[in-house]
């Protein structure tokens, strides 16, 4: 009898035995964040074991970044116009928006009172200066990408939630079957989101979804996937096959315990003022193990 085969059939009866694996929640217990980060440790219920039956980028901050924001203050990134304080000036670090009313003395042709806030915006630095021109960068329009990121920001890109199977939780697996790997489907994971963002009359609208998503096998090997994978079900009908969406087909060649991690690339594309453009985005998700051994076969 072949090894694969042998090796369905003996594992086949430890899931009959086992019993039917736990059903993935899509949320809820798995997920562990502090408030206001989203990619932070996730993992799974145990999905089962595949092969029982023979079957089976960017940084991780809550925002990876796109393009270098237009206006930042000590690596800090910020709203070019404040309707408060007015335009933001790189070079100094301060909003400038024109005193009303204009002080007195007043000023001579072609000179007008500010009120400037230095230091990123804080209003605890703030005076009124006389100046012989507009600031760099006052009076400019929205900046439609600025207000893309605005938009994001209000939004939440969930970090995938990993799944594999086998899972070490549940009992190894064999060297050479297939590995099944899914994420959590659903909007916040893979999208679409839409949001938009507004400033003096230019509106901006953004879509997001997730284009791919990349698993780290934990030896070296990288898988691509185009959707979030299918779960695998021990008395399913692809029990004891590779997986049909997202898998590692060949399995791994030599025994030994793997992390698994999955990270979703984002695109988030935006519309808005007669221009477009993308800003791409990256999800981690945490650690899951896998435990695999070799198939020991007793011959006479």
């Amino acid at each position: 009898m072949p090894r694969r085969v042998l090796a369905g059939v003996l594992l086949a009866l430890l899931v009959a035995v086992a019993g039917p694996p736990a059903q993935v929640q899509a949320a809820g217990p798995g997920v562990e964040c502090p408030p206001g980060q989203n990619d932070c440790s996730v993992w799974d219920d145990d999905p089962g074991t595949p092969g029982d039956p023979g079957g089976g980028t960017g940084p991780g901050s809550p925002n990876s970044p796109g393009a270098t924001p237009k206006c930042q203050w000590n690596g800090k990134p910020l709203p070019c116009y404040n309707e408060f304080l007015g335009w933001f000036d790189n070079a100094s670090g301060c909003y400038y928006k024109v005193a009303e009313p204009q002080p007195q003395p007043e000023a001579a042709d072609g000179q007008v009172w500010y009120v400037r806030t230095c230091n990123g915006g804080d209003l605890g630095d703030q005076s009124t200066v006389l100046l012989d021109g507009p600031p760099p960068g006052f009076g400019t329009p929205p900046d439609p990408e600025e207000l893309a990121r605005r938009a994001l920001a209000s939004i939440s890109l969930l970090p995938p939630r990993a799944s594999v199977a086998p899972r070490r939780s549940m009992g190894p697996g064999l060297v050479g079957l297939p590995v099944w790997m899914w994420a959590s489907a659903g909007t916040s994971y893979f999208g679409p989101l839409s949001a938009s963002a507004s400033d003096r009359g230019l509106t901006v609208t953004i879509t997001a979804r997730v284009q791919r998503t990349v698993w780290d096998m934990g030896n070296g090997k990288k898988i691509t996937c185009r959707s979030p994978g299918t779960p695998y079900k021990a008395t399913g009908p692809n029990a004891g096959k590779p997986s049909p969406t997202c898998g590692y087909k060949d399995g791994y060649a030599k025994a030994g315990n793997y992390r698994v991690s999955a990270t979703t690339f984002w695109n988030v594309h935006w519309v808005g003022g007669g221009r477009s453009g993308d800003i791409a985005q990256t999800r981690t998700s945490g650690v899951v193990e896998i435990q695999i051994k070799e198939l020991q076969v007793v011959t006479r």
